[in-house]
């Protein structure tokens, strides 16, 4: 399945973004995008992810200096119109006076293609999206779902060079949103079209990104895979908005750091004041006299395929474990930690 153009990469070259009113919305960015890649830009709002898009979109200008480049061409100037892209929106964005149809082929009547091919493509597009018995039918009509299929329908069929979607899933509800994503991704890596992808919800990043770039307050504060940004968080704020983080604070020596739940191994310098980080899942809960760490429960939540356990006692911060154990955690349990050696993260 191949309904795109040839796919092209983008180049994002020194692209900063000040408004009018003096409020600077993006520091100077410098970005490759490789051809038929799917980029994820993930952050909290205000972050510069959606500026981001939408300068590579044509809809806002970089400051001078600033330059966007798709393969070759230097496309800084012109309008989103000159620029062959699709374009996904959180509120679709789709015509109420218009058929689904009509929706699908508005690019492609804008476009003067003929009746006959455009009747085809359109077809194509509802085919694909599975949507083709609401081909007659009023946006109105149509649920949260089916309108996000049209909107992507309408974006493909024009074969533009770049698909660019703006939380596109947002707005429906989670188990729908769940089963969306799972289509988005199957349906970017059929095209194998190049995709720039805005959320703010990191599990739709993990799923969706070849690579994710995240950003804070207008700058980049990492770029990876959703492995690298996962287990290699560069900073702490990577670390804190990309799942569940525990932090231990202790003082190394001797190739030890003592917390005040108990001791793990440490190959870092000695240091009166230390921090070492883990995910949830990287701890196991084991017998009190094997443990590496010891802690108190204050809670734990039964999520179906595994438990949350909330346990106190080991370090300033409260620390989160993930077992897919049969048991029952009762407040004020005593429980025995140990965690995976290469599972624990220093932050430069």
């Amino acid at each position: 399945m191949n309904q795109s153009a040839q796919p092209i990469d983008i180049r994002l070259t020194e692209c900063a973004k000040t408004f009018p009113d003096g409020t600077r919305a993006l520091e100077p960015l410098t970005l490759q995008i490789d051809a038929g890649e799917t980029v994820v830009l993930l952050g909290p709002s205000g972050c510069g992810k959606t500026t981001t898009l939408r300068i590579i979109a044509g809809l806002e200008s970089p400051d001078p200096g600033g330059q966007v480049l798709f393969g070759e061409d230097d496309v800084t100037h012109l309008p989103i119109e000159r620029r062959n892209v699709g374009m996904v929106f959180q509120s679709y964005a789709l015509f109420p006076n218009m058929s689904v149809e009509e929706n699908v082929a508005y690019g492609l009547t804008v476009r003067k293609m003929a009746n006959d091919d455009k009747a085809r493509r359109v077809g194509e597009m509802l085919d694909m999206m599975q949507i083709g018995e609401l081909a007659e039918r009023r946006i109105d009509q149509l649920s949260g779902g089916q309108r996000q299929r049209v909107a992507l329908a309408r974006a493909i069929a024009v074969r533009p060079r770049v698909l660019l979607l703006d939380e596109p899933l947002t707005a429906l509800d989670a188990l729908l949103r769940e089963r969306l994503r799972v289509e988005v991704d199957q349906l970017l890596r059929g095209l194998g079209i190049t995709a720039v992808y805005v959320t703010h919800d990191q599990n739709e990043a993990m799923a969706l990104g070849d690579r994710i770039v995240v950003m804070d307050h207008g700058v980049v504060a990492q770029t990876g895979t959703p492995r690298d940004i996962y287990y290699k968080p560069a900073n702490g704020f990577v670390a804190d908005f990309i799942g569940t983080i525990n932090k231990l604070h202790g003082q190394a020596k001797n190739g030890r750091l003592a917390t005040s739940g108990g001791t793990l191994p440490w190959s870092g310098p000695d240091a009166a004041e230390a921090i070492v980080l883990f995910r949830p899942e990287d701890a196991s809960i084991v017998a009190l006299d094997k443990a590496q760490l010891r802690g108190q429960v204050i809670a734990s939540y039964f999520l179906g395929d595994r438990t949350k356990v909330l346990l106190d006692g080991i370090s300033e911060q409260t620390i989160v474990v993930e077992t897919t154990e049969r048991r029952v955690f009762s407040k004020g349990q005593e429980l025995g930690l140990t965690i995976r050696p290469d599972a624990l993260m220093k932050l430069d």
